[in-house]
């Protein structure tokens, strides 16, 4: 009641800051499937996705102000990103839910599917992603990442050392080869 956190209490918040940044800052691409509410925490981990699909009944919230606390999970930075500032700082000063419509039209949600076609949709994005080269998802990623974060000239310069980091690869021969011979391509990650 004094606002110390107990130990059990600091041991899983960092477990859960290990989470985030492992999806956040990880190698591979992360998509979320909202079949419900996200709210919170759970709105968080959304935030920290490459990118969402949500059923049409999910619903969105940061409501942690209504309890006397505020995003702690990258909530102030992640939401201001994929919404806008202005916007972002309405929803995480009211606390008040918002819809899945609202969420896609601010560009929080990248698609909205029925509730039986929402892990089929994801899983067959999250497959046309997995056929592509791992080490070309991992670049992209990490490029698209450092160009939110830096003026556009470092961002290009950051851009073009992660693709010429892709020239060696086997992947790359892989990739131009299968192109050449008209196949599909069969990556190794190497």
């Amino acid at each position: 009641r004094n606002g110390t956190q107990s130990k059990p209490r600091q041991h899983r918040l960092a477990i859960g800051e290990q989470m985030f940044s492992g999806v956040r800052y990880g190698p591979g691409a992360v998509s979320g499937a909202i079949s419900g509410a996200a709210y919170a925490g759970g709105c968080e981990f959304a935030l920290v996705c490459d990118f969402l699909y949500a059923a049409e009944h999910a619903r969105f919230a940061i409501t942690e102000v209504t309890l006397g606390i505020m995003p702690g999970a990258g909530g102030t930075i992640n939401l201001a990103d994929a919404v806008g500032e202005r916007r972002a700082r309405e929803i995480i000063y009211t606390g008040k839910p918002f819809s899945v419509k609202d969420a896609h039209d601010w560009g929080l949600v990248n698609k909205i599917t029925k509730a039986d076609e929402l892990l089929s949709e994801a899983i067959a994005t999250a497959t046309q992603i997995a056929n592509n080269a791992p080490l070309s998802i991992k670049q992209v990623k990490k490029s698209i990442s450092v160009s939110r974060q830096v003026d556009k000239h470092n961002a290009y310069l950051y851009e073009l050392e992660a693709y010429n980091r892709l020239i060696p690869t086997d992947d790359r021969t892989e990739g131009v080869l299968a192109f050449n011979e008209k196949r599909k391509p069969r990556f190794s990650g190497k």
